[in-house]
């Protein structure tokens, strides 16, 4: 294929000079192939330093949601670095995080109102484990500081993230020894596991601050898909123990299965809720913890005890607000549930071949996102490399390889990523 076919052109200076000193994520840094060398964005394609372009498949992880280079978001961008990039939130407050702290509690469902900043969504999970274990000690409840999470589930990297992740699963068994102990469950996908997870509750509920779930997916612990019926069970156990129920909405918020958020999709109402990766449409770093008027007014009160004593130095920095309200615009003024619902068509009919295929389990579409389960992965890395050949960007992790384009992508784009997917797998991996 031209477009892929590699220049004979040198490493960048800036390549050669600094490999040697950057240290790479979830990356065996010792055998693992080098990186590419990304030279410019444009759409849903990366252009490398060799002169290879390459379609994206996974928006940069899950966060270009209006594709590379929006001119919308950079002319936003660029308007507010010329106005004030950067000012403390502490005792200062600016437009665009007012702006966009007022446009998210419009846009969630509920009384989702009160909106706190940060720059990651590990953060984002670490704030609202936070904000439910003081919500319980400024209502003058001691003990509950433990929290229900489930199979499957990834919450970040941070501390109190990898906590409430899958222990087994996941990628912080090496930490055990550090995390705090959180009590992991089944997702209650059935009458008969909601009892099992009602009867844990009943035993242990006066030692537990809340639940924190994945809606409808979960993101890094397999693509794994849930039913609206999941939820509302959690939400009525969470009433029953008068818990406090989090939906983690860093992967699945702004659109990617198809509503705006999974809650909405669901017909649940969270009592806090967490936003990243696509708010800024994959511009810049920015995350949101937002709580209801219930989790809120426990912390109103004449008593400085009772604030939320939190505050990440670049927390609600104006120039990613700008971009989040750039990006939210385009939700307003673009197709993009109708660009969603098109792309889970085309997924469906380019993945299908991959079910007669040798080592498939299993393949699955929801929304934007596109799966192929396999029964196993034996080199990750050698399997991204094959699809660099095909031209695509395709970061298969465990057993799985999936899609999670830009919701802008046009139909041939897209069938490049499923023909390739098809191909490779025809070919075993």
């Amino acid at each position: 294929m031209a477009e892929n076919t590699r220049e004979n052109r040198a490493p960048p200076d800036w390549y050669a000079a600094g490999l040697d000193h950057v240290w790479l994520p979830y990356t065996q840094m010792k055998t693992a192939r080098a990186p590419l060398a990304v030279v410019s964005t444009e759409g849903v394609r990366l252009r490398l330093a060799d002169g290879r372009e390459l379609i994206d498949g996974i928006a940069s992880w899950w966060t270009a949601c209006h594709g590379y280079n929006h001119p919308h978001i950079r002319e936003a961008v660029a308007r507010q670095l010329a106005t004030m990039p950067h000012v403390m939130f502490g005792g200062l407050a600016h437009e665009q995080a007012l702006t966009l702290a007022r446009r998210l509690a419009a846009l969630l469902p509920g009384n989702l109102e009160r909106v706190f900043f940060s720059d990651s969504g590990s953060v984002a999970v670490e704030v609202a484990l936070k904000m439910a274990v003081q919500y319980w000690i400024n209502r003058g409840v001691r003990g509950r500081t433990r929290f229900v999470a489930f199979t499957g589930g990834y919450h970040g990297d941070t501390t109190g993230a990898m906590a409430v992740c899958d222990p087994h699963e996941g990628m912080h068994a090496l930490f055990a020894g550090l995390l705090p102990r959180q009590i992991i469950a089944e997702l209650p996908t059935s009458d008969e596991k909601a009892d099992a997870l009602d009867a844990l509750l009943a035993e242990r509920a006066d030692t537990i601050a809340g639940i924190i779930v994945e809606p409808l997916v979960q993101g890094a612990g397999g693509m794994l898909f849930h039913d609206a019926a999941t939820l509302k069970r959690l939400r009525a156990l969470a009433d029953k123990y008068e818990l406090l129920l989090i939906f983690d909405e860093i992967f699945t918020g702004f659109g990617r299965t198809g509503a705006m958020f999974a809650c909405e999709a669901a017909g649940v109402t969270p009592d806090i809720i967490t936003l990243s990766k696509a708010l800024t449409g994959g511009t810049l770093p920015l995350a949101a913890t937002v709580a209801s008027a219930r989790v809120f007014d426990a912390f109103w009160a004449d008593d400085p005890q009772a604030a939320l004593m939190h505050g990440p130095t670049f927390m609600a920095n104006a120039l990613a607000c700008a971009a989040a309200n750039a990006s939210l615009d385009l939700f307003e003024r673009e197709p993009r549930q109708q660009q969603v619902a098109d792309i889970a068509q085309r997924l469906e009919q380019g993945l299908a071949p991959c079910r007669q295929l040798s080592g498939v389990k299993d393949v699955r579409v929801k929304g934007a996102i596109g799966v192929v389960e396999m029964a196993r992965i034996d080199d990750a890395d050698a399997l991204r490399a094959r699809f660099v050949v095909e031209g695509v960007f395709i970061r298969p992790f465990g057993n799985i390889i999936y899609l999670v384009p830009a919701f802008t992508i046009q139909p041939d784009e897209l069938d490049k990523l499923t023909s390739a997917i098809v191909e490779v797998v025809r070919k075993g991996v």
